[in-house]
């Protein structure tokens, strides 16, 4: 029990201060799970990473999924979704129940928590880059990943770059000499995630014909979401576009969708729970409820059942090869990601480059915890915005 505790507690904290979309959950991740608690290492977090952004769905999510199963089995994987995810899913579903009310999207303090994003995703690259490119072939596959992604942002793009990247590796590794790093430790077998996976492939095909064939709005949202979530590749911004293809007009309306949307990229966590708002817009909280567990479903099951096959697929000296590479992509990624959105919308004045430097200057030179950083930063930043 204490382990589960353990888990909840931490990932909820990581959920009230993971501001900034899934590449910045990505640095706060590795600060504290990989740094600060060492429940994994760097090798098996990249490789986790990479996993999770061959599967459809919030990779970032994921990949706190799936160290809280390597921590605590399924039910561990549970814990780190609930504490990662409740904030933003209480947060939107307030809003969603108040959505008449002023925005706040132009708030100094919104603003101060886009500016930290900055500081922690530098960071993270940082610490990434050294580990996953530490020589020539691997810095050159980042570098011209992220040259690529600068120019062609979509989700098919990404995983074209990383099946690249992929390749590389094959072709430059195949003969070298590899480390496994630790095995991923799991509580669960490959015959619960055979199970996992029988049961996902049977709601994606089955969900649509009771949808189809009922008249309850219950199980209209469940059946979108739970689609939703089974399909979209690449996670964030990426869902908006299905959502609004889904909802809009059929379920809401355009201005009550954009209301949302605005919601979703002023709290922490994945924007996945921009479901929860939706849900919450068509039939209340119950509604929000529904949507939410409707669009992470597929997620767990999805990740039940590879997890079980992923120690002994990462041994095959082949898949170790091609997973450097993808690391190094991951790592370009990771970069061109950092100039835009991260940069774009967060850097517009002096005060904004200043108050960065100091919150990079918190996480790398002074080692403070990114929770702590967080708040620091919004603190300075409404104070510098009052007295500039």
């Amino acid at each position: 029990m204490k382990t589960y505790i353990e888990i909840l507690l931490v990932a909820f904290r990581l959920g009230l201060t993971s501001f900034g979309g899934p590449v910045a959950h990505l640095a706060y991740f590795q600060d504290e799970y990989v740094k600060r608690r060492k429940w994994l290492d760097d090798k098996s977090y990249a490789d986790l990473i990479a996993l999770c952004q061959f599967l459809p769905g919030p990779a970032s999510s994921q990949v706190g999924i799936s160290i809280g199963m390597v921590r605590g089995g399924i039910l561990g994987g549970i814990c780190a979704w609930i504490g990662f995810t409740l904030p933003s899913i209480v947060a939107l579903i307030l809003f969603a129940l108040t959505v008449h009310s002023l925005g706040i999207q132009d708030a100094s303090w919104v603003k101060g928590l886009k500016v930290v994003a900055v500081a922690v995703v530098a960071h993270a690259i940082m610490n990434m880059g050294k580990k996953l490119t530490p020589d020539r072939p691997r810095i050159t596959i980042a570098i011209l990943a992220a040259i690529a992604l600068l120019f062609y942002q979509t989700a098919l793009f990404q995983i074209v770059v990383i099946l690249a990247g992929a390749m590389s590796g094959i072709i430059l590794y195949r003969n070298a000499e590899l480390p496994e790093g630790q095995d991923v430790g799991l509580r669960f077998k490959k015959r619960t995630g055979i199970i996992s996976l029988t049961i996902f492939a049977a709601l994606l095909a089955f969900i649509p014909v009771v949808a189809n064939a009922s008249s309850s709005i219950y199980v209209t949202i469940f059946d979108i979401f739970y689609r939703v979530g089974s399909i979209v590749f690449g996670g964030g911004h990426v869902v908006l576009p299905m959502l609004e293809a889904e909802v809009v007009s059929a379920l809401i309306s355009k201005d009550l969708f954009l209301a949302g949307y605005g919601a979703t990229q002023a709290v922490p966590g994945p924007m996945f729970t921009f479901s929860s708002y939706i849900g919450t817009v068509v039939k209340g909280v119950p509604g929000g409820i529904v949507a939410s567990l409707a669009m992470f479903l597929p997620s767990f099951l999805l990740l039940i059942g590879v997890l079980p096959f992923w120690n002994s697929l990462r041994k095959v000296k082949r898949v170790r090869a091609a997973l450097l590479g993808v690391n190094a992509a991951v790592v370009g990624l990771l970069l061109a990601a950092f100039y835009d959105p991260i940069w774009t919308s967060a850097i517009q004045a002096p005060k904004d480059v200043a108050v960065s430097l100091g919150s990079f200057a918190l996480l790398y030179f002074w080692k403070r915890p990114a929770w702590l950083v967080v708040i620091l930063t919004v603190l300075a930043y409404v104070v510098v915005s009052a007295i500039v």
